[in-house]
This record gives C-alpha cells, structure tokens and sequence, in this order.
C-alpha cells in the first residue's frame, strides 16, 4: 500500500463542483492499493500515520502526531501513486490492486481511520475529484507498507 501524506493547513476535495470532503488542519491522505495488499498491511499504515510525527510543537520542532493536533484526515484514493515510469513515456499501472480490491481496501482503510480517529473525510472512490490544500510547511512524507 502506498500514500503521500501532506500536512496541510486545509484540504477539501470536490466531485462535480460540490465540496464531498474538507479538513482544516491535519493530513491530506493519498491513498492507492497494491496487488497483494491486504487489511494488516492497511491496519499498519493507518497506525504508522497516525502516530507520525510530523507537526509542530511549541519549539517548532516536527514532534507531534496528527492525533496529539487533533487534526483531521482527507482521504482520497489515488491508483496513479503505483505507476511505474521505468520504460517509456507513458506510465503503466500493473502493479495497481484491482478495481475491486482497491475500493474494498480503501473502504476497509477508511472505516479503520473513522474508528480510530474522530475527524475523517473522504473522496471519492474512482471518480474525477479536484482536491485543493494549502500545504504547510511544506511537509509531504510518502509512505509504503507491505505485508
């Protein structure tokens, strides 16, 4: 499972001109499935981002995780994050999970983060979305867990 975390100061993402999806304050999730991911490898990186840390304290020292800010969670899914660019021009997305695979992952990733943590918003998944966020810092953290 891959995800480029952005501590953002705001993130919304909208489907169709409607707003689906907005946080002030915490992390931006993008979020892609791999074949051969499963729940415990969701399960690991949901705890792992959770803990992370990657806000500011007092000092301005990176010391704080997005649960100790009660900061929110955008997550958006995003397949192009396993392309490979490795030959020519156009990328290839082979080792992407299966459309269907990759909705029950990002499902079953995100009914996880609303247990585990009381601000979570979402995309939506395989749909044309427009995410906005003012990126603080900036801090962009990309992330892989495997089994």
């Amino acid at each position: 499972m891959i995800a480029v975390l952005q501590r953002v100061s705001e993130a919304s993402v909208r489907v169709g001109g409607e707003v689906i999806g907005q946080i002030g304050t915490g992390l931006l999730v993008l979020l892609c499935a791999e074949k051969g991911d499963t729940e415990a490898v969701a399960d690991k990186m949901l705890a792992k981002m959770l803990k992370l840390r990657i806000f500011s304290d007092e000092a301005g020292k990176m010391n704080l995780s997005v649960q100790d800010v009660a900061g929110g969670l955008l997550v958006v899914s995003q397949f192009t994050l396993a392309a490979d660019v490795s030959s020519g021009t156009r990328p290839g997305f082979s080792a992407a999970a299966a459309p269907d695979d990759a909705q029950r992952l990002y499902a079953y990733f995100v009914a996880q983060a609303q247990k585990a943590h009381p601000v979570v918003q979402t995309g939506r998944f395989a749909t044309d979305m427009k995410v906005t966020l003012v990126n603080d810092g900036p801090i962009t953290i990309p992330m892989r867990m495997t089994a």
